[in-house]
């Protein structure tokens, strides 16, 4: 897409300081369909009625500022995948409503799975003490938060439910991974030595991984690929793993997220504003819903609870981080709407 001319950006200013709602149709003019950027100027539309298909554009780049509220059209065309060449989906109810497994009748705490949150360390209970109650929220049967001992009596005196181990040596870590279906590692880990050591341990087990926060930025430091982790970086942490900016990782958020998975492996989960999916082979998926009031401490940590919750009871790395991101969205405050429509 060229730049608008110069007569033409006069107009997209003009109607942009006019203080009148804007009804933009099929796209706002000067927003790039594919990459969802500016080309110079584009109009802010109080509202964007697209028609047929919804456009890539619109989950990337700065595109959540420019289209106001988002409606669909499909022209009374059918709607079929089956020859369409699809850049990605969209996670929408319906598709979590299929993907999730029904729970039993006959559930108990022990079929639900063991989660280990490993994080913590001096004076940040805070984090690993969300991740952890996300955890069970989302309907693990057990979860073991491993931390650092100063950080024992703040935990559980405000969540009884979660069983808390001090750990100080990897030794005593190793004991607690033996025990666990899936672990979380990084919530308010840091890292120093002791970060250092649990991180070690713990990707040299083969356990199901969700990796997060201070663990990710230990990962940039030494890079290794496993097929077994889900990682979940937000745009700063993706730019330290690939060594770029973090403004390139928001103007190339699905390039970005594809190149981590080719990079390191398993699943990624891009946060931020439109949250992004991707493995090595698989069709991304993006999460529209959720709202600005999120960006905020200690979200991200509820999201690795609620993960590895999930994937402690499906089994599947692709679902648990799909299913995640959809659920956290939602809790945090819908935004967007339903309808499973492809790219």
């Amino acid at each position: 897409m060229s730049p608008l001319d110069e007569h033409l950006r006069e107009c997209v200013e003009a109607i942009n300081h006019s203080a009148i709602p804007v009804l933009a149709l099929d796209i706002p003019s000067g927003l790039d369909a594919n990459t969802g950027l500016v080309q110079g100027a584009a109009v802010k539309a109080t509202c964007t009625m697209t028609f047929v298909g919804l456009k890539l554009g619109f989950y990337l780049g700065v595109a959540p500022d420019y289209l106001g509220a988002l409606e669909f059209c499909d022209l009374g065309i059918p709607h079929s995948t089956e020859h369409a060449d699809i850049a990605a989906r969209r996670i929408d109810t319906e598709w979590l409503r299929q993907s999730l497994p029904q729970r039993s009748r006959l559930a108990h705490k022990g079929t639900g799975g063991h989660v280990l949150i490993i994080g913590g360390g001096i004076g940040m209970p805070g984090a690993v003490r969300l991740c952890g109650e996300a955890s069970l929220r989302v309907g693990a049967g057990l979860v073991t938060v491993a931390t650092h001992p100063d950080n024992m009596a703040s935990i559980v005196i405000d969540r009884p439910e979660l069983i808390v181990r001090a750990v100080r040596t990897t030794e005593q870590l190793n004991s607690l991974i033996e025990h666990a279906d899936v672990i979380a590692i990084g919530p308010g880990l840091g890292q120093d030595p002791w970060a250092q050591a649990l991180v070690d341990a713990t990707f040299a087990s083969n356990k199901p991984l969700v990796v997060d926060a201070d663990a990710l930025n230990l990962l940039a430091q030494q890079p290794r690929k496993q097929d077994h982790w889900i990682l979940t970086p937000h745009p700063g942490e993706a730019a330290r793993l690939l060594g770029c900016t973090t403004q390139a990782i928001q103007q190339t958020r699905l390039q970005s997220a594809r190149s981590l998975a080719t990079r390191f492996g398993g699943v990624v989960v891009l946060k931020g504003a439109n949250s992004w999916v991707a493995d090595e082979v698989g069709i991304p998926s993006v999460c529209d819903r959720g709202n600005p009031a999120m960006a905020t401490p200690g979200m991200g940590d509820v999201l690795t609870g609620v993960i590895a919750g999930l994937l402690a009871q499906t089994k599947d790395r692709s679902i648990a981080a799909r299913a995640g991101v959809y659920v956290h969205a939602v809790a945090g405050g819908a935004g967007g709407g339903d309808g499973d429509r492809a790219f």
